[in-house]
């Protein structure tokens, strides 16, 4: 088979022959036809995860079909359409896959971190991992979704809030663009934040109702004045813009930090008091999040905005996420 590897901690993308691998005990084999193009890709690519193995196929945004499974595997079957996201499996018997919370996994695999991911026509996944895909959806459109998609749609539907509420959505980017769309999707009343006039045809294209330009004026007082926010989405990785939205929050409004920045978040407890405001943070979800992600985008029509590259072009797929340029998300085609 085909694979893209990185051979050490900031080493080049290199187009390799391999084996293609067979699946062991409990284990499936996927015939990748799509893999999503992630930010977080970049701890492959630069060694920043500790005890990383080398050399790694980067990519956990995978979208394809079963070719093959291991012994003891009874849930999947050749030829299913199925999808493996950034959750990678779990030990089942910690304390917290003993009350059921997989996604706290105290000895989880993450994909593409402790076992190769999808930036190859094969791969092989722990049978736990793998989510069922919608016959109707494209693997390019479905990859996103199985990283981006499910790291905004599995907090919101957690959050609390219900229909006709106000979720604002901070950032129109690669989980912004989602975001917009799985909160009116919801029955929410949808508030978009950017930065300049020019975003806010396209917010209002994803579902916004109104958009708040960060050029205009602070965007917490402006969601006072719409009552207040139950939920802040905030998905781009700006610490200091984050911050500041909590005095957006209404009475018992959350603040959901998705995009992660390396700096610290400043607030008051006197921010919080009062009005019983929380700042949460929540990541990712399981296989069957995945499935539930990939489920509600297919019946409500949700669709990441996409822009596709052939495997042999990874390196240049992978420059045009990093660089900011993709319009959103970037995705390798196996085909």
């Amino acid at each position: 088979m085909k694979a893209v590897q990185i051979s050490k901690a900031g080493g080049n993308f290199e187009v390799v022959e391999r084996p293609k691998p067979d699946p062991g005990r409990g284990q499936v084999r996927i015939k990748v036809e799509a893999c999503g193009i992630c930010h977080s890709d970049v701890l492959v690519k630069e060694g920043l995860w500790p005890g990383l193995q080398y050399p790694r196929v980067p990519g956990h945004e995978v979208a394809g079909r079963v070719d093959a499974v291991g012994a003891d595997v009874n849930l999947w079957k050749p030829g299913q359409r199925v999808g493996v996201g950034w959750h990678g499996g779990h030990c089942f018997i910690c304390d917290a896959c003993r009350r059921g919370d997989f996604i706290l996994c105290q000895n989880q695999k993450i994909t593409a971190l402790h076992f190769d991911g999808g930036y190859a026509e094969y791969m092989i996944a722990p049978q736990e991992a793998v989510a069922a895909m919608p016959d109707d959806l494209p693997a390019d459109e479905a990859a996103p979704l199985l990283c981006a998609g499910i790291t905004v749609f599995n907090p919101l539907r957690n959050s609390g809030a219900r229909s006709g509420e106000l979720v604002a959505v901070q950032g129109i980017g690669g989980l912004g663009h989602l975001g917009i769309q799985y909160a009116r999707q919801m029955g929410f009343r949808t508030v978009a934040i950017g930065r300049g006039a020019d975003k806010e045809a396209l917010a209002k294209k994803l579902g916004a109702h109104a958009y708040l330009d960060t050029n205009q004026g602070p965007p917490a007082e402006a969601l006072q004045k719409m009552g207040g926010a139950r939920v802040i989405l905030a998905t781009a990785p700006d610490s200091k813009s984050m911050s500041a939205l909590v005095d957006g929050l209404g009475g018992n409004g959350t603040l959901l930090v998705l995009g992660a920045g390396p700096d610290p978040l400043t607030v008051t407890p006197m921010q919080l008091i009062f009005r019983k405001k929380s700042i949460k943070g929540w990541p990712s979800g399981t296989a069957k999040d995945s499935e539930d992600t990939l489920q509600f985008s297919s019946l409500s029509g949700v669709r990441p905005m996409i822009e596709r590259y052939p495997l042999e072009k990874a390196a240049e797929a992978y420059e045009q996420m990093i660089s900011g340029r993709a319009r959103f998300r970037v995705v390798l085609t196996m085909s």
